[in-house]
């Protein structure tokens, strides 16, 4: 059996319940320790290990810090690989900076997991709460900095060979990030 096959059987046969209650947002959510925990019972029937690291991204002055978090699935031999970028919010009131810190750290692990193991959060309370706000209008995102982390993915996704009319299409881009995105 290869590893994607392992992953696959992962993805199609993990449970991982909204076992956790946010009392001031009245929902259930799960955590990155939840799902870390409903992949034991396959690690070892399947000869796989599950590892997350982090890394915090370079930054510049007055931009939010962005960590990044890789949630890694090993045959021993082989691995596979899903990515999560998380602004680290130094300006959130009632939290200290290892507060903040740690907050960004627990998304991005989740966020990592879910990626690898493709756990659908549409329906989840991050995706849906909306914190007693009315919906707003769907309007198509902006992206004018090159310190957006969604810059960073709209690079790696054109070096990879996607076309810049495909950003375009989701994204209001400035000229100077569509100059950029089309040198590369």
């Amino acid at each position: 059996m290869t590893l994607n096959d392992k992953l696959a059987t992962i993805q199609t046969k993990f449970k991982s319940k909204k076992s956790r209650f946010n009392s001031f947002g009245k929902y259930n959510f799960r955590s990155a320790e939840d799902i870390l925990e409903a992949t034991k019972p396959f690690l070892l029937e399947l000869g796989v290990s599950v590892k997350i690291d982090e890394e915090l991204l370079p930054f510049a002055s007055g931009t939010l810090p962005i960590i990044k978090s890789t949630a890694t699935v090993s045959d021993g031999e082989n691995a596979i690989h899903a990515t999560a970028l998380v602004g680290v919010d130094l300006n959130q009131k009632g939290m200290q900076t290892p507060q903040q810190f740690g907050s960004a750290s627990s998304y991005g692990k989740k966020y990592a997991l879910g990626n690898l193991f493709l756990i659908d959060d549409t329906a989840d309370s991050d995706a849906t709460n909306k914190h007693g706000k009315a919906p707003m209008a769907k309007t198509k995102n902006t992206l004018t900095s090159k310190s957006d982390p969604a810059f960073l993915k709209a690079k790696d996704y054109v070096k990879a060979g996607g076309k810049v009319e495909a950003i375009k299409a989701k994204y209001a881009l400035s000229k100077e990030i569509e100059a950029e995105l089309t040198t590369l």
